[in-house]
């Protein structure tokens, strides 16, 4: 019997330890799993919490079913017919800029009419397609890629938005090659993005013509889908269709490697020994985890920086707010002197979010280039996320709830030399045969990722099982 230890209870580690359990499974390889979660309870930076009849999202708050990984997951857990589709109107997206909320235009007519972005950054923008493509190998900053390629107007206005959004991030120290690898291949395929565009729009109407079904050229396309009971839903199902033991409560304090395979030290004094070793934890407390054994790793991994975030949930009665609320939300350019990044309709987005009769927004706060708000009082972060309501969306009454939560890392940051740091971090790896990273902190932070990364972690693994 192989012992497999699984270190951190959010989706990563949950989704390995299932797969884990469901390939041994079939090839008839005798396994045992643990996992071991340092926090009393399971979900990681998943968390639905249920207070006086709406529903916040601790955490993340749905995944694109434009890509099959998670789709997958539900379908073996058995849970698809419980998947929440957002709704259709959530596929509208605005921007904050000069005083108003500008939809972000869906195709070409409607991006001649936006007034998001001017005529002369209009005209930047189409001259992307003179724009020589980048040779070589390079590791470019989002911001100096947006520049290059579209302008510094689509930079401020389009990008950096982007990235606050989905990595709370910093475009001038963001590596593109590592946040958006798609739009890295994309230059060096096609020569350019509108080149790409064009090309891939071709290719996708004489598919559609031969009945196949594609993504959107233009980005990853896909709903936003969540759970009835909120994402948590899908953390807790897993860990309930697990056959190995899950210790709450069980914080790794340092990984040793032995003969015969690892000696986990745990916090509390206890051990554990196991075969194989596979960590979801950050890496900012894998670092500590891994010192003992290797120097070098834990300072490649105290290298990921992680970005602060307040996550400020308001409920309203409906008739206060004056405003349609017929989209996703928005999000705030730095230059506009915001406090917040952006705010979520939630209940626009999917039913069951507010009671009947109210609605809840959802507003970020903080990020890489605002880490001080992470330490704003509760009083503080509940006056400048008014404030900037007020502005944006005119509601002049406070807030009937309020709940705040705080994250003081909340998602890692892939800056330049990240792919450098992953090539790093497999070298020394190598040498620690049995021992699997996973987790947000490589090769993407959304759910959707971390459970691909999770099948990647896992198909590292079987050809040990096997051997063994």
């Amino acid at each position: 019997m192989t012992r497999v230890a699984i270190i951190g209870a959010g989706i990563s580690g949950l989704s390995v330890a299932y797969a884990i359990e469901q390939e041994a499974r079939a090839a008839g390889l005798a396994v045992s799993t643990v996992v071991l979660e340092k926090e009393k309870r399971i979900g990681g930076k998943v968390l639905s919490i249920q207070d006086e009849g709406f529903l916040c999202e601790w955490g993340p708050n749905g995944f694109l079913d434009s890509k099959p990984m998670t789709l997958e997951l539900c379908d073996k857990l058995g849970i698809r017919e419980r998947l929440l589709r957002s709704d259709d109107n959530a596929r509208k997206r605005f921007i904050y800029s000069g005083a108003e909320l500008h939809r972000l235009p869906e195709n070409g007519p409607s991006f001649l009419k936006s007034k998001l972005i001017s005529w002369p950054g209009k005209l930047r923008l189409a001259s992307e397609l003179l724009v020589p493509a980048a040779t070589g190998d390079t590791d470019e900053t989002l911001a100096d890629f947006g520049r290059r390629r579209l302008g510094a107007e689509a930079l401020d206005k389009l990008i950096a938005p982007m990235v606050s959004g989905i990595f709370a991030g910093d475009p001038e120290t963001m590596s593109l090659k590592s946040c958006f690898p798609r739009i890295y291949q994309l230059e060096r395929e096609y020569g350019g993005l509108l080149k790409a565009m064009v090309k891939m729009a071709k290719k996708k109407r004489e598919e559609r013509k031969a009945g196949k079904v594609v993504a959107s050229a233009a980005g990853p396309g896909g709903v936003l889908t969540s759970f009835t009971g909120g994402i948590q839903e899908l953390t807790d199902r897993t860990a309930a269709a697990l056959n190995g033991e899950i210790r709450t409560g069980a914080a790794v304090a340092a990984i040793v490697k032995k003969t015969d395979g690892f000696e986990l030290k745990l916090a509390d004094g206890g051990s554990l020994d196991a075969e194989i070793v596979i960590t979801a934890a950050p890496a900012h407390a894998l670092a500590g985890m891994v010192e003992e054994l290797d120097g070098g790793m834990s300072a490649i991994l105290q290298e990921i920086p992680y970005a602060p975030m307040n996550v400020v949930c308001f409920g309203y009665e409906r008739d206060k707010i004056t405003r349609d609320l017929d989209g996703f939300g928005y999000l705030i350019p730095k230059k506009e002197g915001k406090s917040i990044l952006g705010t979520l309709w939630d209940s626009s987005i999917f039913p069951n979010r507010a009671p009947a009769g109210k609605v809840l927004l959802r507003s970020m706060m903080g990020g890489a280039t605002n880490p001080g708000a992470v330490a704003l009082s509760e009083e503080d972060v509940k006056q400048r996320v008014m404030a900037d309501l007020k502005e944006i969306m005119g509601i002049t009454t406070a807030p009937d709830f309020v709940r705040i939560f705080r994250h003081e890392q909340a998602i890692p940051q892939y800056t330049v030399g990240h792919g450098r740091r992953l090539a790093a971090l497999d070298e020394r790896l190598a040498a620690c045969p049995g021992l699997v990273f996973t987790g947000n902190s490589f090769y993407g932070v959304g759910l959707n990722d971390c459970v691909n990364a999770s099948n990647q972690a896992v198909a590292k693994v079987l050809p040990l099982l096997r051997r063994d």
